[in-house]
Formats: C-alpha cells, sequence, structure tokens
C-alpha cells in the first residue's frame, strides 16, 4: 500500500473513531432524569466501568455483590376484579439483587429508603463492599443509581453498562429472578 493510501486509511479510522467517540453521551453532573433508554457516558466519576469480560470475572470469583435496578411494570391499578396478573420475568445474572425503580433520576422518598436498605443488606452494611450496578444496554438507570450509591457513601462501587443485553451476548447464564419485596408488598 502507498504511503498516501495509508495515510488516507488512517485519516478515515481517526475520523470514525472520533465519531464513535462522539456519538457517547456526556457524563452529567446531576442524575438522568429523562430518555433513560439512550447512549450513556464511557465514564461514572468515582466508580469503575467494567466490560463485559470484567463483570464475567468478578461473577465467578464471587468478589462483588450484583445489583439490578430495571424498572418492574406496575399491575394497572384499573384491572377489574378477579383479573390475573403476571409479572413480565426477569432474567438476571444469578445471584443478584433486583431493585426495580432504583434508578429513576428522581427517587419518591420510600423507594429511595428501599433502594438504601437493599444496598445495606448486599453490603452487609459495609460501605467498601464491592457493588456492581446494571440493567440493560444504552440505560441510564444503572448508572444513576451507582452514583447514586457513591453519594450514600459507598467507596467500591462499579458500572457494567452492557447490563444483561451485554450479559446474554456474551452467552454467559441468566436466571429467572423476582424483585427484592418492598415493605407494601
Amino acid at each position: 500500500m502507498s504511503d498516501r493510501r495509508l495515510y488516507i486509511a488512517f485519516a478515515v479510522l481517526l475520523l470514525s473513531a472520533q465519531a464513535h467517540a462522539d456519538d457517547r453521551a456526556r457524563e452529567p453532573e446531576g442524575y438522568r432524569t429523562e430518555n433513560y433508554r439512550a447512549p450513556v457516558p464511557a465514564t461514572l466519576a468515582g466508580a469503575r466501568v467494567l466490560s463485559t469480560e470484567e463483570a464475567e470475572a468478578i461473577w465467578r470469583a464471587k468478589s462483588g455483590a450484583f445489583v439490578d435496578v430495571l424498572p418492574r411494570p406496575p399491575k394497572p391499578k384499573s384491572l377489574p376484579a378477579g383479573t390475573v396478573w403476571r409479572d413480565q420475568p426477569r432474567r438476571d445474572i444469578p445471584g443478584s439483587i433486583w431493585l426495580p425503580d432504583t434508578g429513576y433520576g428522581i427517587l419518591a422518598a420510600a423507594t429511595e429508603d428501599y433502594l438504601k436498605r437493599g444496598l445495606e443488606r448486599m453490603s452487609g452494611g459495609d460501605r467498601g463492599r464491592f457493588l456492581v450496578f446494571y440493567c440493560l444496554a444504552d440505560c441510564w438507570m444503572s448508572w444513576n443509581a451507582a452514583k447514586r450509591a457513591l453519594s450514600y457513601g459507598y467507596t467500591n462501587v462499579a458500572w457494567y453498562p452492557e447490563g444483561t443485553d451485554g450479559w446474554a451476548a456474551a452467552d454467559l447464564p441468566l436466571a429467572d429472578v423476582q424483585p427484592e419485596p418492598r415493605p407494601e408488598e
């Protein structure tokens, strides 16, 4: 290949990489409060960002507690009496705790308390316990929840942005889970 062609190929590769980097969202100062299924940033200040390979290694070594924050569709209040309601099953990274609805940018006091109690249980009260937050790929909810855990004083926080989408794509095991019960349930 000539030097000119090599230079052009390199320039195209560089521009392509820059364009892809520009597709990534910038890390906001606060929590994301809308459009939760959108490109996420590559970083989370104060937390470690994990690839699927890193998340798998942590899972296999049982060196971290995995926390799923994917929302759970609520049972419609307008259902006629006697109507059978079946929760949509959730396939999760085995051994995870599912704390649905805790990744929104703004949490009701009861939901925030539910998150705090769930993290307390998962960490055994140890703010240094390694916690791995996830939901789906391009989902801001796990980013928000990991950021929130940092604000609660947890010091060993990781964010797995590919979530169960990346896990399944790597052909890693998934298990049916039920959410951690809330006090009102």
